[in-house]
């Protein structure tokens, strides 16, 4: 399978104010920072949970605990991932009990990441609250699941492919929509 690229969703100025914006609404239906710890899902999730911590300290003043989560163990296609799925580490240094957790994730599709996510969380613990950010949502979904906090949302096909690339890991700064080809 190979992809062609359609058109780009974001630039990187884009996910910029988007991820301000975000910070800005975590923080505002949070009712302040008090409780609240942001949690990166491995890949792509962590820079953006670390970028939304770095702006809300920017105007609250406030150092915003931030984790990093690896589902791999806890999704439920592990056997058609790889024959020898590569975990790594989750890193959590902060009690999740009675926290305002706010998971992170690029993409927001199925809804099956966000599950995984939340078995992982909650056998590190009891939050008081677990909401989600992402930075696209692209419909689609298979579980009764929908983010509190929402950069974008567009509509896809099933073809299609929604590629967050982000200087952290992709060494580029945008969002783009491509398409599968066989």
């Amino acid at each position: 399978m190979r992809v062609v690229e359609k058109r780009q969703l974001l630039s990187a100025e884009e996910i910029d104010r988007t991820l301000q914006r975000l910070a800005h609404e975590i923080v505002e239906k949070s009712g302040g920072t008090k409780d609240v710890a942001l949690i990166g899902v491995r890949r792509r999730g962590v820079p953006l949970a670390q970028r939304l911590a770095k702006y809300i300290n920017g105007f609250a003043h406030v150092e915003i605990p931030v984790g990093t989560l690896d589902i791999t163990l806890y999704r439920d296609d592990l056997s058609t991932v790889a024959a020898h799925p590569v975990v790594q580490s989750t890193e959590i240094p902060f009690v999740v009990d009675n926290q305002d957790l706010v998971l992170i994730d690029d993409v927001l599709y199925t809804g099956r990441t966000a599950r995984a996510a939340m078995n992982g969380l909650f056998d590190l613990g009891r939050p008081k609250r677990v909401r989600m950010c992402v930075l696209i949502d692209r419909g689609h979904r298979e579980l009764p699941i929908e983010a509190t906090f929402i950069g974008r949302k567009i509509t896809t096909a099933d073809t299609e492919i929604v590629e967050v690339r982000l200087q952290e890991i992709d060494k580029e700064e945008r969002v783009m929509l491509v398409d599968r080809v066989d």
